[in-house]
């Protein structure tokens, strides 16, 4: 959550049961050294001089558990180099920012009606431990103020994959978008009720919004989506719902001596309690339901997110829904024809054969998953070589062509920012190629550019 951590700086990633590097952070251990490259496969990890780990067959996660650590220490890689080769590297932990990838970042899409502003926040970060270290809400503050600058017409906040994070920042965030007032309210095991407002009255951006999510939007992302959709001040775009983790938990150290103290890193283990839940100012809680989608668009993800059951009201253990009282809150004054962009929306999505097949092809996966599977050797692979083939025509169904790819475009306020750093401007660049041909992101600019006629009609009037 706070944007570094302790490591290498080398992100890694599966390939056939090997942990594989696939880049590595400007002036980080393993970008010194000059012994470790992209491509190498980490076979063993040894804590200094201990016994080394095999790490063949290990999920990345686990793999990176044991890599990270605390700064200053020595970790030992043994490396599969290209050539076969096998080769033995220490290193020293040290801090790793990761700026480029997990902070608050914006671009302008062009469109046919204007300029869309796109935020894109991977999650609700908040350094606690340095109260000059890095907050989201402030970050996001200063994009709007950039796109702002830019006379941009339209803002558009991508939340797609963001677990949350930061309560106060949520807050602090919806507070840019609306006036003075409620934004989530908070329920203890007592019953007792919170209401969590934002205190500023001024409106930092108060043009046409939008806000995209899927089933991996969970906690703060579900809590301001919720907000906004609750004040009628913006369109949610997205899958059908999203996560709906509306519950609040601490990790209790089980040392004695910790006397009951907040440590991930107790000896003797910790415990996670659920000690809250979130409601929506509405009064219905986020548990279990999440925000379903003003606007709910098929699933792009090669993965089909949307028909994979994982998100809370898939487990049987899941806190129930339920809801308390309304907060006191006056929806935003210049709302939007929410159906009449709906509409739109539907009209549009029904004339776009990419986005029919995406559907059809999501109902076949859907229907395939609770099967009985043959034991004939033969027709099960026929079954996977249809399975592998519809997974692969989504994938490529969910990237606009040449030619009909948004003219995605960074601020010219952000020019030189990666100048002194090739590697995080490269990776930045491929950001900006992959927002360009985003299927996704494409509606979610129509209805933008909906929501600019709509806005320039009541004005006019």
């Amino acid at each position: 959550m706070s944007g570094h951590f302790f490591g290498i700086g080398a992100s890694l990633k599966d390939e056939d049961g090997n942990i594989k590097i696939t880049s590595l952070v400007t002036g980080s251990p393993a970008w010194k050294s000059g012994k470790v490259a992209v491509g190498d496969v980490i076979m063993k990890v040894a804590q200094g001089g201990q016994e080394p780990v095999e790490l063949t067959g290990y999920f990345v996660e686990d793999a990176i558990k044991i890599i990270r650590g605390s700064k200053g220490t020595e970790v030992r890689l043994w490396l599969k180099k290209s050539d076969g080769s096998i080769q033995m590297v220490p290193l020293v932990r040290d801090e790793i920012v990761q700026d480029e990838l997990t902070f608050a970042r914006s671009a302008i899409v062009n469109s046919s009606k204007g300029k869309i502003g796109y935020i894109y926040l991977p999650e609700f970060y908040a350094d606690f431990d340095n109260p000059k270290g890095s907050r989201c809400s402030i970050d996001v503050a200063k994009e709007i103020i950039k796109l702002k600058e830019q006379k941009v017409d339209g803002i558009v906040l991508d939340l797609r994959n963001n677990g949350g994070g930061s309560l106060y920042d949520v807050v602090q965030m919806a507070g840019f978008f609306v006036e003075q007032g409620p934004i989530v309210q908070v329920r203890d095991r007592d019953g007792k009720s919170q209401v969590l407002p934002d205190h500023d009255k001024s409106v930092l951006y108060d043009g046409p919004f939008a806000v995209m999510v899927n089933e991996l939007s969970a906690s703060a992302s579900e809590i301001f989506a919720a907000a906004i959709q609750d004040y009628h001040r913006g369109v949610i775009i997205g899958s059908t719902s999203t996560y709906g983790k509306g519950t609040v938990q601490r990790n209790i150290g089980l040392d004695k001596s910790m006397n009951f103290m907040v440590d991930p890193n107790s000896e003797l283990g910790t415990i996670k309690l659920t000690l809250q839940k979130f409601y929506r100012i509405s009064g219905g809680s986020t548990q279990l339901r999440g925000v379903v989608s003003d606007i709910a668009l098929p699933d792009i993800y090669p993965d089909i997110y949307e028909y994979a059951k994982f998100r809370e009201k898939d487990n049987p253990d899941a806190l129930p829904w339920d809801e308390i009282a309304k907060a006191d809150y006056t929806p935003w004054k210049y709302a939007y024809d929410v159906n009449n962009i709906k509409a739109m929306s539907a009209d549009r999505l029904k004339n776009n054969s990419a986005m029919q097949l995406i559907r059809q092809d999501e109902d076949w996966l859907n229907k395939e998953k609770d099967k009985v599977y043959p034991l004939n050797i033969q027709k099960y692979r026929l079954e996977q070589k249809q399975l592998k083939d519809t997974y692969k025509q989504i994938e490529t169904l969910s990237k606009l062509k040449d030619g009909n790819e948004l003219n995605v475009q960074s601020l010219p306020q952000d020019a030189h920012k990666y100048d002194e750093d090739k590697l995080k401007g490269d990776r930045f660049q491929a950001w900006l190629k992959e927002r360009k041909s985003d299927v996704w992101l494409g509606e979610a600019v129509n209805v933008l550019d909906d929501m600019i006629v709509q806005k320039n009609l009541v004005y006019n009037k």
